[in-house]
């Protein structure tokens, strides 16, 4: 059959090799066969209950088995799915499903956010899809059960143009909004068809999924998959918190391929989790969404002589990765720069300057990205869309998208990332806006001012949130955290803290940001600030 749309990779398979294992989950394991019948199932249920085709649904639900089937479902109804971070509070997931403008919601979830997200939103129309009966709170449009007795049929009249929105991934907006970033079919495919020949996937993979389904590392993950008719092996959340069960998974499930943030990869080096010559299998471990420490590379390369490593880049609103670099050989030098490489098939890296022109090789300019993995823009933002994503001259004319990152042109052809050109940090691999973190500090009234600055750590964090703030009625930090646990997901709560009569002002009245950095790089390095003021370093919060 001819792929036109991301399900239909589904479909090829399991009309090909239907018995082929498809997802597994610890003991939870489903087949193309079975994935495609549940797919369907659910598609149907959801027209039935009055979604049309174009709308968005959102998906609350736990990194499963389940979580994959309703993705697939979603577009099956030829609507387009957004995946919500689980463990966000759920004053942030409103903010979402109400610009989303959805009554649609699907979820297996519990506990206290879905309690919120149902009585606060009166209009959701809730399918409740977990094993067991549905929360009492919840009074659901469907239940798992009832799509036992619909047909597993594809749904008639469904659209092939691949322009379509699939998903719309929310990041973090530096006025306190999260921003949704709209990613067609075509920008996939786009970067499947360079990745699965570069990588040479086929059937007989067996690849992780680590990175959470509303992190776009995890489309490379499932779509890449699907895409060649492999096996999706989904990391379980608690394994990431123990460095050792990380590695065991890889060697019981026979990963081919591993693919993830750096911070895992540099936790379990930093325990020592990796044996010489350990996962016979892997053929390659890939890497995005921040810079791999070079000694931590070299730890893994040293016992992995026999696996490719990959490092890969690209922003959210480029669609999963713009550039590679596979490393040729061991560094000799823990200092060596690990460059972002060169251009994925179908897509452009351009250092330019202040009028969009390119600058010569070796001097530190403005990222750009060009091609077809760029997104159509930000979800019913058109202002945010036109700043970011613009038209730059020439014959012809390109649209480009300003990452905010500083790189620079080697005399080799490799593009080198630099560092970030405004506030917006990674830390552990979540893309992170300091605005939308000072944002919510500013709705607290334990607080006269704060400021959010970063500063860059060998932790596991990779970056380190810090906040600086005056307090009124005697705030500490541990309730200042505990405040902004009910308005922020958990890693974008502040590590480091620094309490002061009051912050810090430049010349010209403002927060001065570059003596706080200082300050809290002093802090860290020895935990001494000057006596006039309380610090804490927030390791007993």
């Amino acid at each position: 059959m001819t792929v036109r749309l991301l399900q239909d990779y589904v479909t090829r398979h399991a009309e090909r090799t239907p018995e082929a294992l498809a997802v597994a989950m610890e003991e939870d394991r489903i087949t193309y066969g079975e994935l495609e019948c549940r797919a369907n199932r659910l598609a149907r249920a959801l027209r039935e209950i009055g979604c049309r085709p174009g709308d968005r649904v959102c998906l609350f639900i736990p990194k499963s088995v389940t979580a994959i089937v309703a993705m697939l479902a979603v577009l099956k109804a030829d609507c387009a799915y957004v995946p919500l971070d689980s463990n966000s509070p759920s004053a942030r997931l409103l903010k979402i499903i109400e610009s989303c403008g959805t009554p649609w919601l699907l979820t297996a979830a519990s506990g206290a956010a879905l309690a919120d997200l149902s009585s606060q939103a009166d209009s959701l129309r809730i399918g409740w899809l977990g094993a067991v009966p549905a929360p009492p709170f919840l009074q659901p449009a469907f239940c798992e059960a009832d799509l036992a007795g619909l047909s597993t049929e594809h749904l008639p009249g469904s659209h092939t143009d691949p322009q379509r929105a699939a998903h719309i991934l929310f990041t973090s907006g530096s006025t306190g909004q999260p921003k949704g970033v709209v990613i067609s079919h075509a920008n996939v495919h786009a970067f499947l068809a360079w990745a699965v020949a570069y990588f040479q996937m086929d059937a007989s993979d067996h690849n992780s999924c680590h990175s959470p389904l509303h992190f776009d590392l995890s489309t490379f993950d499932v779509y890449g998959t699907f895409a060649t008719g492999a096996q999706l092996h989904l990391v379980p959340p608690a394994a990431n918190l123990l460095p050792n069960k990380l590695a065991e998974f890889i060697r019981r499930a026979e990963l081919t391929q591993w693919f993830s943030v750096p911070s895992a990869l540099t936790y379990m080096a930093k325990f020592d989790a990796v044996k010489a010559e350990d996962f016979p299998s892997l053929k390659r471990l890939l890497w995005c969404g921040e810079v791999f420490p070079t000694p931590a590379l070299i730890y893994w390369m040293e016992r992995l002589p026999h696996v490719r490593f990959t490092n890969l880049y690209g922003p959210t609103e480029a669609t999963i990765a713009s550039s590679y670099y596979t490393v040729p050989r061991l560094p000799e030098d823990k200092r060596a720069r690990i460059p972002i490489g060169r251009a994925c098939g179908g897509e452009e890296l351009l250092v330019l300057d202040e009028h969009l022109h390119p600058v010569p090789a070796g001097q530190i300019a403005d990222l750009y990205i060009a091609g077809q993995g760029l997104s159509p823009g930000y979800w019913q933002d058109p202002q945010k869309t036109a700043a970011a994503f613009l038209q730059m001259d020439g014959t012809p004319a390109k649209r480009v998208y300003r990452t905010g990152d500083l790189a620079f042109l080697g005399e080799d052809g490799l593009v080198c990332f630099v560092g970030r050109s405004d506030t917006q940090i990674k830390s552990r691999g979540h893309r992170i806006e300091l605005g939308e973190i000072e944002a919510a500090l500013s709705t607290l009234d334990c607080l006269s001012e704060s400021a959010v600055v970063a500063i860059p750590t060998e932790g596991f964090e990779g970056t380190s949130i810090c906040c600086a703030f005056a307090a009124v009625n005697d705030a500490t930090p541990s309730k200042i955290r505990e405040a902004l646990r009910r308005l922020l997901p958990p890693y974008m709560l502040p590590s480091l803290w620094l309490q002061c009569e009051a912050l810090p002002k430049n010349k010209n009245g403002k927060v001065d940001r570059a003596l706080l950095v200082e300050r809290f790089k002093s802090l860290n390095r020895n935990g001494d600030v000057p006596t006039h003021e309380a610090a804490h370093t927030g390791k007993s919060l």
